[in-house]
């Protein structure tokens, strides 16, 4: 889908996401122990994802008083509590990676679908450049994922 440069960085990071669901589901298939995937969990959260979050609620769903604004932001909130449960907290064994994959999954899907498309059409091309311009100053150090434990193969 052809995303508007404003909103392109955090379209790239959606594909980084989808990867993590997958690597995750990967790893559940494969029988790969829970102290294997926990590590790889936090490792993205803390690398990746609580970032594109805050860089979502404060460049993004601030700009538009919209129910998918608040959806975005109250599935960012329980993305968070899963993160917490599967990883940090360790209690809610394999149920819990895969709750935790399908909703990164179709919170991406919805923001890709239904949220950036309405954030392109509502905002002026002046705040999708401004937006741009702040989202590639913020990514031009990021990392890739470089995990080094390969579970999912």
């Amino acid at each position: 889908m052809k995303r508007s440069p404003g909103i392109a960085p955090l379209s790239r990071d959606h594909h980084h996401g989808l990867l993590f669901c997958w690597k995750i589901r990967r790893g559940l298939a494969n029988d790969v122990s829970l102290s294997r995937l926990r590590p790889y969990v936090l490792y993205f959260w803390e690398t990746h994802l609580k970032q594109h979050f805050q860089e979502e609620e404060t460049l993004l769903l601030q700009s538009l008083d919209h129910p998918f604004c608040h959806r975005a932001e109250q599935e960012h909130k329980r993305i968070g509590y899963l993160v917490d449960i599967a990883a940090y907290r360790g209690d809610g064994g394999r149920a819990a990676f895969l709750a935790l994959a399908d909703l990164v999954e179709s919170h991406i899907r919805f923001e890709e679908r239904e949220l950036f498309p309405l954030l392109e059409e509502r905002l002026s091309k002046e705040s999708l450049a401004g937006i741009g311009k702040e989202l590639n100053r913020l990514h031009a150090h990021s990392t890739v994922d470089d995990y080094a434990d390969d579970f999912w193969k």
